[in-house]
């Protein structure tokens, strides 16, 4: 019976990304076969769990109390679909060496018993906390989980050292200080270890850009006067499901007037001919996200809507040309436009447009480039960061604009570009 999340089985080798930088990333197929080396799962949980250990020796903290269901996820490999995401009703716990346990919502601590069998069975443990306040600090199971924490941390000889919590519901802070329990941030201890993926997180990372990639193509058939921003939706989230999707987290559907301001959201608002319009696909393939924008126009496009569109892939080529190992994030900010320069009051009001962000089990991992931020405070970009770059044009019309959004995965060279859409040149959905 495999154990691998186990200590005695974690060795220095599971912190080896295993690389393989080939003339093209792979995006499998959603099947294991006998015939290619594809995902390798236990190496990937292995590691996980590994750059989760280092991160946690490299801080303060001796235990992780962890809330996030993607830091349990990293941490465990236990997922209970999308119904979890916003109920706080999960929750993992690693101190020291001792391997994770982890709380999981009534029968589903049985079902990873049996079935994740990288878990020791008696750290698979069910229990439920507040469920974000629905259940009442008054009724005593915050207390009841934060003595059983504290024992556990205790047991383990870290009773002297910080926890580090990612985000819980402030009663649990409360019960958990009333046991004598120094909390410290334990997010960033977790962004930390997961900002460096190994060869299986990219493969999955670009296996889900390139279902996004089958999107658009099916946008770009399906993009005509008479139909609505929802219907889009609709048929994205359709085909993404129909792919393997395992959440499509949300659309963008933005055109015509709506364009510019960006509003990032999606109405009914019919389409209609000359529009330019801009998407974003927001999903995860085994818990691995993409952020990837197109824009289209509908029928035709005018002067102002072609110019703006050039402007747009203009920066973002100019960042990723500037994607390579040891480059500060700063660096690649500055070659974006100023926030004043596209009409806004400052950078904090135009946050977001020109923006680059990680990708992995979350939407927003790390680096986090932007004016706002980078300028005074810029991160080492290194090999196996995998993030996405995003830019903004308005166009002269005062209402259309141009989006643009690539996935890059940084080599021990370079970057590599997995959001393969063609966005050269504007896009004409249908044209007249």
């Amino acid at each position: 019976m495999s154990r691998a999340l186990m200590p005695n089985m974690l060795t220095p080798q599971d912190l080896e990304p295993n690389w393989e930088w080939r003339e093209r990333l792979p995006a499998w197929g959603h099947t294991s076969v006998d015939f290619e080396r594809r995902i390798d799962h236990d190496r990937l949980r292995r590691y996980r769990l590994a750059r989760t250990r280092q991160s946690l020796q490299n801080s303060n903290a001796g235990s992780l109390l962890l809330f996030d269901v993607n830091n349990i996820r990293y941490v465990t490999a236990t997922k209970i679909g999308e119904w979890e995401r916003d109920k706080m009703c999960r929750f993992c716990l690693l101190t020291g060496d001792d391997s994770p346990y982890v709380w999981d919502f009534g029968s589903a601590a049985v079902h990873h018993k049996r079935h994740s069998d990288w878990l020791e069975p008696d750290h698979c443990l069910a229990g439920v906390v507040g469920m974000r306040g629905t259940i009442p600090p008054d009724f005593g199971l915050m207390q009841k989980y934060a003595k059983m924490i504290a024992q556990l941390i205790k047991d383990a000889g870290m009773a002297d050292m910080p926890v580090g919590v990612d985000y819980a519901e402030t009663a649990m802070f409360h019960a958990l200080q009333a046991e004598g329990i120094k909390v410290v941030d334990g997010q960033q201890i977790m962004l930390a270890a997961r900002e460096i993926k190994n060869w299986d997180e990219i493969q999955l990372l670009t296996q889900a850009a390139a279902m996004v990639d089958g999107v658009y193509h099916m946008i770009y058939e399906e993009l005509k006067p008479g139909v609505r921003e929802n219907d889009i939706v609709a048929l994205s989230n359709k085909m993404l499901y129909e792919m393997g999707s395992d959440d499509v987290e949300a659309i963008n559907a933005i055109s015509g007037e709506r364009c510019n301001p960006h509003p990032h959201n999606f109405t009914d608002r019919l389409i209609r001919p000359g529009d330019q319009a801009f998407f974003d696909i927001l999903q995860s393939y085994q818990g691995y996200r993409t952020c990837y924008y197109r824009t289209f126009n509908v029928g035709r496009a005018t002067t102002s809507q072609n110019d703006a569109y050039v402007k747009a892939r203009e920066w973002i080529d100019a960042s990723i040309a500037m994607i390579k190992p040891g480059v500060t994030t700063d660096k690649v900010a500055e070659v974006w436009p100023t926030a004043e320069s596209l009409g806004f009051p400052n950078e904090d009001a135009a946050f977001g447009l020109q923006f680059g962000h990680g990708l992995g089990l979350a939407l927003h991992e790390r680096p986090i480039i932007s004016r706002a931020i980078s300028l005074d405070h810029p991160m080492e970009i290194q090999t196996g960061m995998v993030f996405a770059l995003e830019t903004y044009c308005p166009a002269s019309d005062g209402y259309s604009a141009a989006r643009i959004e690539e996935e890059v995965v940084v080599t021990e060279t370079g970057c590599e570009v997995i959001s393969l859409f063609p966005a050269e040149e504007l896009p004409i959905a249908n044209r007249y």
